[in-house]
């Protein structure tokens, strides 16, 4: 029996590698999708409202839509977690139930963990009041009490898009400085409807069906009465598996890549949230733009490819 080798595999079943996918099998690449969780971040996202074609919709509903696409047009996708990416003639890639995959070129998408905090009712109210994501939530807290737990300039890039829509924004940070520039936070101070709490750790989200308060390890504010918390401590890029593969990262662990989604070595792509691109903006739309891209440069170089399979290596 002839072993497959697929034209590209794609590691990562979110909105950055499905987009992908879809190019990728429209080129009449075959394809294959490996994920350990399909649709990625967007299963702690609720709703979508700044999606092109969707005035509003369900985070989950989309990924169902993009996946159905994704299958439509031929892709096979599959549930394994890559543990090992080997490189001779063409790429072989070893998953965690003991299966191996070859592919002519690879896109990586497997894009990063958001930061949490681990506390008590932080799972149990996501998407009930619990966010990640100030872009996608804050219309819903309208003429509402929201946290924002962080202390950087994503926090407070977060806390100044809630004060548009939020009566009061209280900005809970563990420390007595925030690391968010000092000019980003002195403007913040000039907003009246937005309030600092210092060196104050959130122990428990409470509510019933709904977040309605906070404890904290603050003697003065142990208890605060919000309508949402928004969680932002960072994130954690997937990206262990490629520094075994020799793939350059960045300081931040991001992947590095040029303006072709092309990694430092030939024949891998990233994509998506992983990835160093697009200026740091993390977005549905840029990850599916990007899974665009390393798409057509992953199919440029599977045409080079197919005629050197049988006497040099795929990706000289």
């Amino acid at each position: 029996m002839v072993e497959k080798i697929y034209d590209a595999i794609i590691v990562g079943a979110g909105p950055a590698g499905y987009t992908a996918a879809i190019y990728t099998t429209r080129y009449n690449m075959s394809t294959l999708v490996l994920g350990e969780e399909f649709g990625g971040q967007m299963n702690i996202d609720y709703e979508i409202e700044n999606y092109p074609g969707f005035k509003k919709i369900k985070a989950n509903e989309l990924m169902q839509k993009i996946h159905d696409h994704t299958l439509s047009l031929g892709a096979e996708i599959e549930a394994d977690i890559i543990t090992e990416i080997k490189h001779d003639n063409i790429f072989t890639l070893t998953g965690m139930t003991g299966k191996q995959y070859k592919a002519k070129t690879l896109i990586l998408a497997l894009g990063t963990k958001r930061r949490k905090l681990g506390i008590p009712g932080e799972e149990k109210f996501a998407g009930r009041g619990v966010s990640y994501c100030a872009t996608c939530d804050s219309n819903f807290f309208k003429d509402k009490t929201v946290a924002v737990i962080g202390g950087g300039d994503s926090a407070f890039a977060s806390a100044f898009i809630l004060m548009q829509h939020a009566k009061k924004v209280y900005i809970i940070h563990r420390r007595d400085e925030f690391r968010a520039k000092p000019v980003v936070v002195d403007s913040m101070k000039l907003n009246s409807n937005v309030e600092f709490v210092m060196n104050t750790n959130v122990k428990e989200i409470l509510g019933e069906k709904n977040v309605t308060k906070i404890k904290t390890d603050n003697p003065n504010r142990q208890e605060i009465e919000v309508d949402g918390v928004f969680i932002d401590v960072g994130v954690i890029p997937n990206t262990e598996l490629m520094k075994k593969a020799g793939i350059h990262l960045d300081k931040s662990s991001y992947i590095q890549i040029n303006s072709k989604q092309e990694t430092n070595i030939a024949g891998i792509y990233a994509a998506g949230d992983i990835t160093t691109g697009s200026a740091g903006i993390k977005q549905l739309i840029i990850a599916a733009a990007e899974g665009a891209i390393a798409a057509n440069s992953a199919f440029t170089n599977t045409r080079e490819c197919n005629h050197k399979l049988e006497g040099g290596d795929c990706n000289d």
